[in-house]
């Protein structure tokens, strides 16, 4: 019988195989129960294709994202029973854009809209990407969760003195 890191290894491996390894950037397991997976944006959709449909994973249990500086990066929460996977993908300022997975994962909906509010990254594909937290009315082009806002350049921004 295979132990618990053993078969998260397993999976991963069958992950790696499925996509080409060359498209897994990063991938640990820290303890039993927790797996956290980096892979290339381009194979976003085929990884989750793959998580849901050979390795049972039905529930998204939320999409988180951040400015990592260099780059965005989007964060995937996977559950099944009492094992955790959270698939990163990193996106460029210049092209904040992922695939939606939507499709796949129908709870990803409203957390698309919200990383698509909040920091600007557009899941393309997505169905409707109006606003989910904030007001109609805020600005377009400011995302209070880039790293290159405060809170300072926020107001001016809302109160009509620009950037």
């Amino acid at each position: 019988m295979l132990s618990l890191i053993d078969e998260h290894s397993r999976l991963l491996d069958g992950l790696s195989l499925h996509l080409g390894t060359e498209n897994v950037l990063d991938k640990k397991i820290p303890r039993e129960r927790r797996i956290f997976v980096t892979v290339k944006k381009e194979k976003l959709k085929e990884a989750m294709r793959y998580l849901k449909e050979k390795e049972n994973f039905i529930h998204i249990s939320t999409i988180t994202a951040l400015d990592g500086g260099e780059y965005l990066e989007v964060i995937y929460h996977l559950t099944k029973k009492d094992l955790n996977l959270n698939l990163k993908v990193r996106t460029p300022h210049d092209d904040p854009t992922v695939p939606s997975i939507s499709d796949i994962f129908n709870g990803a909906i409203l957390y698309e809209r919200e990383i698509h509010d909040l920091l600007g990254i557009k899941p393309e594909g997505h169905p409707n990407l109006k606003r989910l937290e904030l007001p109609e009315d805020w600005p377009e082009d400011v995302h209070p969760l880039l790293k290159r806002w405060d809170l300072e350049s926020i107001r001016k921004k809302i109160n009509g003195g620009g950037e």
